[in-house]
């Protein structure tokens, strides 16, 4: 619900955000085969005779960190949510993929421990700019918080929130897609690279939504989903102020849209540039029309509690 620090960030100031966990989910499925080779489907077709020729980079290094190595296996990749779209979908690739691959080696994996392995792969292994919150929340599910600390720890606390208060979150918050999709890495590359060199208008607008993380913590545990909503559109104003591809002239006029016509509050989801527009309702109806209107799609959805799991086994 706010922005992910970057080890950048997180490293000199400790980070804080609240994630959530929405029931849109990246299904993974192995099968045991007879013929010796690797058979990996997801957007390309794969058949090789060892992991180390697996091209597809998350795959390869997540086979490797679980050390399987047998290669008569079958593995499909398939997805609610395309990528590039700011819902986590990498992260709860590689969570789900490493699950995955623990259940074959019938491995016991705490959710911090998958998506500590699952970070690894992402930021250590492939070099991603990106943060941790996408993994983590992927694994742990549930509306949580979480505290990055500089020595690269993470905290995690379910958020305190009432019954009531849920209900009414989930029924308010409405998701559209943009139509628009982007790589993450090249708008956050720009945030890691000011935050390494100690830009101070970076910091200090890190260090700013950093602060509204917080007042939504407050705001959500004590019932004031007005409040909440107010805070995230003034986390949008400031977050397209990090950077020029965060937004464009068509996400700003439906953002314009949605508050004149039934939203309290909103932003972008994600690093920014496309995606989805997530909006808390006043009107709901007046907001879906205008929506349909402008020609975007909405996405429903619940929030889900219990992480990455398996289904059947």
């Amino acid at each position: 619900m706010v922005v992910a620090p970057l080890p950048s960030y997180y490293r000199e100031h400790t980070g804080f955000l609240i994630a959530a966990a929405i029931d849109k989910y990246v299904y993974i499925t192995l099968h045991q085969t007879f013929v010796p080779e690797l058979i990996i489907k997801y957007s390309k077709l794969e058949r090789v005779l060892s992991v180390d020729e697996v091209e597809h980079p998350i795959i390869r290094e997540a086979l490797r960190m679980v050390a399987i190595e047998a290669p008569a296996l079958e593995i499909t990749s398939m997805a609610d949510i395309p990528s590039g779209t700011g819902l986590g979908s990498s992260g709860s690739f590689t969570t789900a993929l490493l699950k995955a691959f623990h259940a074959h080696k019938k491995n016991l994996v705490h959710p911090a421990e998958l998506a500590e392995q699952a970070c690894q792969i992402e930021l250590e292994k492939l070099g991603e700019p990106i943060g941790k919150q996408d993994q983590y929340i992927a694994a742990y599910g549930g509306i949580t918080c979480f505290k990055f600390l500089p020595s690269g720890q993470v905290e995690a606390w379910p958020l305190k929130i009432s019954e009531g208060t849920l209900y009414n979150l989930e029924d308010n918050l409405l998701l559209f897609f943009t139509g628009y999709s982007r790589s993450a890495s090249s708008i956050l590359k720009e945030q890691d690279d000011k935050s390494k060199q100690a830009d101070q208008a970076m910091v200090e607008n890190l260090h700013f939504v950093k602060e509204l993380g917080r007042q939504s913590q407050v705001a959500l545990e004590s019932d004031n989903l007005t409040e909440f909503a107010r805070l995230m559109d003034v986390h949008w104003q400031r977050k397209k102020e990090r950077s020029r591809s965060m937004s464009n002239q068509d996400i700003n006029d439906w953002y314009d849209s949605a508050m004149a016509n039934g939203a309290l509050g909103g932003k972008l989801i994600g690093a920014g540039g496309g995606g989805f527009l997530m909006f808390y309702a006043e009107d709901k109806t007046r907001l879906r029309q205008t929506m349909r209107e402008k020609g975007l799609t909405e996405v429903r959805f619940r929030f889900d509690f219990e992480g990455t799991k398996i289904l059947n086994q």
